[in-house]
């Protein structure tokens, strides 16, 4: 079962009651007035509160920024020996920082290693081994990006597999691509060579995310993952379709609309991007960012409603503006939706077409 639960800090909260062990799942937003570290006081306090290991931190920042919240997470939390995804999704307001998002967990984390960093965390719940990868950037910046790109994948390969895991077990992906509308074409080609060659545990793609953003490493782009290995025979990962789009392997993308993990323990959805797309795969509401919003809110709730799920299960969403001037729009949709308390990180970053200005990824849980 989960739980989204409000808490002194503001701090979305996931809780599953009747299991040894919890997953937790916060995002954070600056308030008004407050700096680095009173945001990072904030999360690493909600840590040490609940005695919960972070699994993976996703943040979105001027690259600049990322030492400054490191240094505030070791001074609060002591150490920061998880993986961290760190990318220049600027903040809408023009602050420092637009978010972090993190997955937290209260039972054995084992780490990965790869590099000389921890980039991966091992746990198992509901019958299920996973494994949160994180920080990935290719070595060489001296490639070209399509080789940049399959060099990260092969490194994600080689992570999971000292990890116990196959490429095959992925079931979700986060890939940030620096100055993403030169190169979309070449990133997708790149990644449909190499998932050729895996047959995916799920018999489907990756749910995923592609946005442009730049990393700390200054490389081409930087990729976060999520692998799923089933330990029993009623936990299964399947992908599902989006009742309002044609597939993104149509028009050559490689990824799920979304992706369903399901457990005794309950249901987890992970909704890929989605932005103003038609059935066919054209944008739609081209230079309005009100319409493309209220369409790609529309999709995304058809997705969830496929599976039985509300806009209230929502336990992390992620908004990507190309104008960080049309967050108020969004902003404006959610009030009007009576939605303000979504656990959401609105951030600026490129969107992979260059018509299109607005584009979600979600998170949503379920007890059975």
């Amino acid at each position: 079962m989960s739980l989204l639960v409000s808490n002194p800090d503001g701090l979305p909260l996931v809780e599953r009651p009747g299991e040894s062990v919890r997953q937790f799942s916060f995002t954070v937003t600056p308030q008004p007035g407050e700096g680095i570290g009173d945001l990072c006081h904030r999360l690493a306090r909600q840590w040490l509160e609940q005695d919960a290991a972070p699994l993976h931190l996703l943040g979105f920042g001027h690259v600049r920024a990322r030492a400054a919240a490191t240094a505030a997470l070791q001074k609060f939390y002591g150490r920061v020996d998880w993986p961290v995804t760190w990318v220049e999704g600027a903040a809408c307001d023009g602050g420092p920082i637009a978010g972090m998002q993190v997955h937290a967990f209260t039972g054995a984390v084992e780490r990965v290693t790869f590099g000389g960093r921890i980039v991966g965390s091992v746990f198992t719940e509901g019958g299920a081994q996973q494994c949160f990868v994180g920080g990935l950037s290719p070595n060489d910046k001296t490639l070209s990006r399509a080789e940049q790109t399959r060099q990260t994948l092969e490194d994600l390969q080689k992570i999971l597999a000292a990890a116990g895991f196959e490429l095959a077990d992925t079931v979700r992906t986060w890939f940030f691509l620096e100055n993403i509308l030169a190169w979309y074409d070449d990133f997708n080609q790149a990644r449909t060579k190499i998932y050729s060659g895996v047959k995916f545990r799920t018999g489907s793609l990756p749910a995923s995310t592609g946005v442009g953003a730049k990393n700390p490493a200054g490389a081409a782009l930087a990729l976060a993952a999520l692998a799923f290995r089933p330990l029993e025979k009623i936990v299964r990962a399947q992908e599902v379709a989006s009742p309002l789009q044609c597939p993104a392997p149509a028009y050559g993308s490689s990824f799920s609309r979304a992706m369903e993990l399901a457990s005794p323990a309950g249901r987890r959805l992970h909704i890929s991007g989605t932005a103003s797309i038609a059935p066919g795969g054209k944008t739609v509401w081209v230079d309005d960012v009100r319409k493309q919003v209220a369409l790609t809110m529309d999709v995304v709730e058809e997705i969830l409603h496929a599976r039985g799920f509300s806009f209230a299960d929502l336990t992390r969403a992620t908004a990507y503006f190309r104008h960080a001037t049309d967050a108020g729009v969004f902003a404006e949709w959610l009030a009007a939706n009576r939605l303000t308390a979504m656990p959401v990180v609105s951030a600026q970053c490129d969107v992979c077409r260059d018509d299109l200005l607005f584009e979600l990824e979600a998170e949503a849980e379920k007890e059975h």
